[in-house]
């Protein structure tokens, strides 16, 4: 773990997202490129091949819904050729209010997004606060922000106990608490089975889950804080049902085609968007959340803007 800096908050914040919820202000995105659109499905594990320009427009009309909620959009534009799921912008980093700490991914094929990432959010003024390393890997997939000093990582093909064990080191000191729960085999090591394909954090002690694959030291972590949540049929499990992006308490963003999910999230009493992911999301096994790296949460004001 090579760590960086202190403590570099600053009164007008340009970074901090130690939060599934709280209101979305900045948040860095990649367009789909040539290498999302002549990604080999058998190699990337996707459902087919992609149409590179129906994947821009979506991504086009997803990245217009996160301006209007209110978020600054900024992408990351370097080329990574051969790099197909860097439009997954969520995974190669997590970002804390103390800084970035780049992860090391359990994916073979996606390892060399994390420094890119990384000059991204240097350039945004996100300071790197650590980096894994070695046999330390780790997904952001796998990682949930319970509450703003409780982090929930589960373990599984893409995250390790070595990381997890770095991640404590670095986060603890600074007052976060770590909580682990074992993933389930699934159907592989291919396949992309991360915690946050089984949960998201909507609203204030509300979730949206698949519960038959749910780790259960993670459900009675979200018991013991007074959690309900809103349960995801299988067959829109299969669809990313689970996956959503919450851009404020209460409010989110879901793929379409999930209407059974949908409307219990309304009953719940959540602001429900859907974007078009035919190309991005069907095909390519990555939902709102993953087409995201929130940098900033919350009320505080970006310097130089209201």
């Amino acid at each position: 773990m090579r760590c960086r800096g202190g403590d570099n908050r600053v009164m007008d914040k340009t970074f901090g997202a130690q939060s599934m919820i709280a209101p979305l202000r900045r948040v860095v995105v990649k367009r789909p490129d040539a290498a999302f659109g002549s990604a080999d499905p058998a190699r990337w594990h996707y459902s087919a091949p992609i149409n590179l320009a129906r994947a821009q427009a979506e991504h086009d009309a997803f990245c217009d819904q996160l301006r209007k909620g209110g978020a600054e959009v900024i992408y990351h534009d370097e080329v990574l050729p051969n790099h197909a799921d860097s439009i997954f912008t969520f995974d190669p980093a997590l970002v804390t209010d103390h800084g970035a700490v780049l992860l090391n991914m359990g994916k073979a094929l996606r390892r060399g997004e994390e420094a890119a990432m990384g000059r991204v959010l240097q350039r945004a003024g996100v300071p790197i606060l650590g980096a894994l390393g070695g046999e330390a890997h780790a997904e952001c997939g796998d990682m949930l922000w319970l509450d703003e000093k409780t982090l929930a990582i589960g373990q599984g093909y893409r995250t390790n106990a070595a990381a997890v064990a770095e991640l404590r080191a670095l986060l603890e000191p600074r007052g976060i608490t770590i909580l682990t729960g074992d993933l389930p085999y699934y159907t592989g090591p291919e396949a992309c089975l991360h915690l946050l394909s089984l949960i998201s954090i909507v609203d204030e002690r509300l979730a949206v889950m698949y519960l038959p694959l749910f780790p259960v030291p993670l459900l009675q972590a979200l018991e013991r804080r007074g959690f309900r949540w809103v349960e995801v049929p299988e067959p829109e499990f299969l669809t990313q049902g689970p996956n959503v992006l919450a851009t404020a308490p209460g409010e989110c963003i879901m793929l379409e085609g999930n209407p059974i999910t949908r409307q219990r999230l309304i009953d719940a009493g959540c602001e429900v968007q859907t974007y078009r992911g035919e190309e991005l999301s069907f095909k390519a096994e990555g939902g709102a959340t993953c087409l995201t790296r929130p940098i900033l949460r919350g009320s505080a004001t970006i310097a130089g803007k209201s």
